[in-house]
């Protein structure tokens, strides 16, 4: 009875041996998976974590900067920092059609002018920002949704509006204005050829777009 009793108490301590064996193993297991998860999320996290500026594109910068070139730069760099980046604007820059605060993106072209360049264009005389050649991905957008069929009263208008007209820029607009005040309003659109500056060919570019 004695020997029985002995052999159930032994094979109770061995299955409660196997039990807790088998037990711990689970629970390292379980450990080894939970770690192998929190890893992957910590790699996640590190990724998300990683900033915009980590990232690079290479702009191209033109004209009137004292080191114009190639440049690679963080992509939450502005048009400005760019400019920074290559030795600053030259004496004579002109910046009034570029976008300072437009965000860089790569293969960009920034051209900054002269301000002869931008008078010219004023005039109407040559392409500044959409030439056909190449194009200025730095340039203030124009707005699209302007009516460009809109007529401009040339009696009323301001120097502002009459700079809207092809071929007139700021001096020819002031000469308008001048015009109309020493000598009164213009009677007809074929008036405006007695202002200095305009001729039969700019008359010919503008009369679809003035009245009286």
């Amino acid at each position: 009875m004695k020997k029985i009793i002995m052999i159930l108490g032994g094979i109770s301590i061995l299955m409660i041996v196997i039990i807790y064996v088998l037990y711990k193993n689970d629970i390292e297991e379980k450990e080894v998976t939970i770690d192998i998860f929190k890893e992957e999320e910590q790699e996640e996290d590190n990724i998300d974590k990683k900033t915009v500026s980590d990232l690079k594109v290479v702009v191209d910068i033109k004209g009137m900067v004292a080191n114009p070139g190639v440049y690679e730069v963080d992509s939450t760099y502005r048009v400005n920092d760019v400019i920074s980046l290559a030795g600053g604007l030259l004496d004579g820059a002109d910046t009034s059609l570029i976008n300072l605060a437009k965000t860089v993106t790569d293969e960009m072209t920034i051209i900054i002018y002269s301000s002869d360049e931008v008078l010219e264009k004023l005039k109407g005389q040559i392409c500044v920002c959409d030439c056909p050649i190449q194009e200025n991905d730095a340039c203030i957008e124009e707005d699209n949704t302007k009516d460009n069929n809109e007529i401009i009263n040339i009696n009323t208008a301001s120097k502002e509006e009459l700079m809207t007209l092809p071929g007139i820029g700021e001096v020819r607009a002031e000469e308008i204005i001048n015009y109309r005040s020493n000598n009164g309003s213009f009677k007809t659109i074929d008036d405006i050829k007695n202002v200095s500056g305009i001729g039969e060919e700019l008359f010919e570019e503008i009369k679809a777009s003035i009245t009286v």
